[in-house]
């Protein structure tokens, strides 16, 4: 089975973060990365690493089910009451605002044959995913890492904060994971936009192993399908970090 984690660009502007992983019979290896810019990249990145009739899932980070056009979704309001208490709770999500991600839904269901889900007898599912939560689950804190907004000076300690977590996460929880030559270097690279979309991309791909490895049993969902879902590891299963 091949597992995805994509950091997707919610509009046109940046690039995609992309981390590879295949999994078989509870043993799995890191595949690598791809930094791809737009839609027909993305799935040039993807496509040939499945393997005829493979399964997939992919674990992405952004609103790739969203139907309405203003507003925020159901689960984006969800968040707020789950999470706020940690800063972990969601942006509004809309077709205003992100037209793509749903458009990429479209591209990987008509190219590659993935159906939104997260369970269920189609072969290859993709699901939103939503990381500040999980690494809150995941990591056990009292609040988001926050490498994403504020000082740069403070964004990159928290980087490296993160990067640390993620290494002893990886020995704690994955250690069934064989892991490329990139990403002992990308845990201990200094912050740059590229390396922070990889590191997104990566978490989201392990996201994507907990859930098929654990066969769901760890996993929560919040939303449905109709409005819009995020796929979280669950409360009771966080990690010692």
């Amino acid at each position: 089975m091949l597992l995805i984690g994509l950091d997707l660009a919610w509009g046109e502007k940046n690039s995609d973060g992309v981390c590879l992983i295949r999994y078989d019979r509870r043993r799995a290896r890191l595949l690598g990365y791809a930094y791809p810019h737009g839609d027909a990249a993305l799935i040039a990145a993807i496509a040939p690493h499945l393997q005829p009739a493979e399964p997939a899932f992919a674990a992405i980070d952004a609103p790739i089910v969203c139907p309405n056009r203003t507003g925020a979704r159901p689960v984006d309001r969800l968040t707020h009451t789950l999470f706020h208490r940690e800063h972990a709770a969601c942006h509004p999500a809309n077709l205003t605002q992100c037209p793509r991600p749903p458009r990429v839904l479209a591209r990987l269901a008509n190219d590659l044959d993935f159906v939104a889900g997260w369970q269920g007898s189609a072969p290859r599912l993709a699901a939103e995913v939503y990381p500040h939560p999980a690494m809150v689950r995941l990591f056990r804190l009292p609040r988001i890492i926050k490498y994403k907004k504020g000082p740069v000076a403070a964004r990159r300690l928290e980087f490296r904060r993160l990067q640390r977590l993620l290494r002893t996460l990886l020995a704690a929880e994955f250690a069934f994971l064989t892991l490329d030559a990139e990403t002992p270097a990308l845990l201990a690279a200094p912050w740059s936009k590229p390396v922070e979309d990889r590191t997104d991309a990566l978490f989201c791909a392990l996201i994507a192993l907990w859930h098929v490895h654990h066969r769901g049993a760890r996993s929560e969902i919040l939303g449905d399908l109709a409005t819009g879902f995020i796929l979280l590891p669950s409360s009771s299963s966080a990690a010692h970090a």
